[in-house]
């Protein structure tokens, strides 16, 4: 397929051609590629996945606390519980803001914060039901494993229990968040405080056993290896292959600003787009490969486009988190931006809601 490449590229070129799965020494190997090797390899397959479909949605992002009780060395959008920069949305206030996005088209409400044990269940089941009143079309895409295992602690009911509550009350998906990565080492050293890799993975389960689809993120580029990116990949797609529930992989690149690693270099473009790249590659049962522009600016989306990516995120109202940490890429795209970008790269728009469906709450897949 492609000569200049060596004998074992040929060979995981002929494998991606034919659709057949890649081991961990190929994904390992993956990374000392040509980028533009890369690129055709995870082109072939997005386009034998999606044909010439990119996803977008239109987002409020509800970061309705910033109070936690963990200090991860990662974050630098939480505050200590009495902190006086510690904030927490009222349910008027979470209301006044869904009015505001339901009059500007928003199709999805997108919702983490910090651990907080001064919030009741009662707070979420109320903030889901004021959300799917006042915009009933759009989805309501919530918490992360990390989030989830704290609630199941706190207010002592099993997490099976606690998704069923939280789905009465109207939660559609859950985001991708807390997996960073998940291998011990690097867990040890950035979050410490946060759950095990293996516990992220089984509250991802237990979801996808409660019929609630997650997404799962991959966050690098500070201090792990790239064994440990492609372990991390392995772990997504294990749990892929047992529960089908993962709708899209999510890599985000470290920002270092406010966070207790402030010295460790930004990615590049070559390592954010040999990222995409592999991780389509080594995740042929995922469907989505979704970008967040707000780790990487939206010049990257065209790019990204065609290294893998199917999914370029969304306009993202309100995200808080990331833009504590120093991102700089909050040029904030409307729809019709992100529209035009689309199909400037000469691929066909498909503005979604968070299960991949029109927007009309209906669940349809996007056409």
């Amino acid at each position: 397929m492609i000569s200049t490449i060596s004998a074992d590229f040929a060979e995981i070129a002929e494998k991606v051609t034919a659709g057949r799965r890649l081991s961990r020494e190929e994904g390992i190997l993956l990374f000392d590629a040509d980028l533009f090797t890369l690129g055709r390899l995870a082109n072939l397959v997005r386009r034998r996945m999606h044909g010439e479909s990119a996803y977008y949605t239109h987002t409020l992002h509800l970061n309705y606390s910033n109070a936690c009780v963990l200090s991860c060395g990662l974050c630098a959008f939480y505050r200590p519980l009495d902190h006086p920069q510690a904030t927490t949305f009222s349910l008027e206030e979470i209301g006044a803001k869904a009015e505001a996005a339901g009059r500007a088209g928003v199709r999805e409400f997108h919702i983490t914060g910090g651990l907080n044990p001064r919030l009741k269940l009662e707070y979420y089941e109320e903030m889901f039901r004021t959300l799917k009143r006042i915009v009933p079309a759009a989805t309501v895409k919530a918490f992360t494993s990390v989030e989830i295992d704290f609630f199941s602690k706190l207010y002592r009911l099993g997490v099976d229990e606690l998704f069923q509550r939280l789905k009465s009350a109207g939660m559609d998906c859950m985001p991708g968040g807390g997996a960073e990565i998940l291998g011990r080492r690097v867990r040890d050293i950035i979050c410490p405080e946060k759950i095990s890799g293996e516990r992220w993975i089984e509250v991802q389960r237990r979801a996808h056993a409660n019929g609630i689809p997650t997404n799962a993120t991959m966050l690098y580029g500070h201090v792990e290896t790239i064994e440990e990116r492609v372990d991390h990949m392995i772990a997504i797609r294990q749990l892929q292959d047992e529960t089908g529930g993962v709708q899209a992989f999510v890599p985000l690149s470290y920002h270092a600003e406010g966070t207790a690693f402030p010295d460790l270099p930004p990615t590049t473009g070559f390592e954010d787009l040999k990222v995409y790249a592999i991780s389509r590659l080594m995740l042929e049962n995922v469907p989505h490969i979704k970008l967040l522009w707000t780790y990487v600016g939206t010049k990257m989306i065209q790019v990204a486009l065609e290294f893998g990516v199917d999914d370029v995120g969304s306009t993202n109202m309100e995200e808080r988190i990331v833009k504590a940490a120093g991102a700089n890429h909050f040029d904030a795209p409307s729809v019709e931006e992100l529209t035009w970008l689309i199909e400037r790269a000469g691929r066909a728009p498909r503005l979604i809601d968070s299960l991949y469906g029109s927007g009309n709450g209906n669940g349809h897949p996007a056409r």
